[in-house]
């Protein structure tokens, strides 16, 4: 794995965890019963989006670094990868390869 494949694999691990984290801890205008005029109830008046984007860098590191071991390792190969979806399908054969 070179470097511009290790950046682009962080930057999707860190994309996927950030959309997870989104929805954790949001407090919305409905939920605190303060809905400014003109604005939908579900709005977010809290989102903490600083505390979420450090959270995320950190697990998304730690992600990051069990891929990049597996993948440099050479645990799990993308020809063992291919070979269960070969044809587009599921083959039903193990990893053994």
């Amino acid at each position: 794995m070179g470097i511009t494949s290790g950046l682009v694999l962080f930057a999707v691990i860190w994309s996927m965890t950030f959309l997870i984290a989104l929805p954790i801890r949001v407090q919305t205008q409905g939920d605190l019963k303060d809905i400014i005029p003109g604005t939908h109830a579900g709005a977010p008046e809290h989102h903490h989006m600083r505390k979420k984007a450090f959270w995320t860098t950190i697990v998304s590191c730690i992600i990051w670094a069990i891929v990049a071991t597996i993948i440099l390792s050479g645990w799990i190969t993308v020809d063992q990868i291919e070979s269960l979806f070969r044809a587009g399908a599921w083959s039903g054969r193990e990893i053994d390869g």
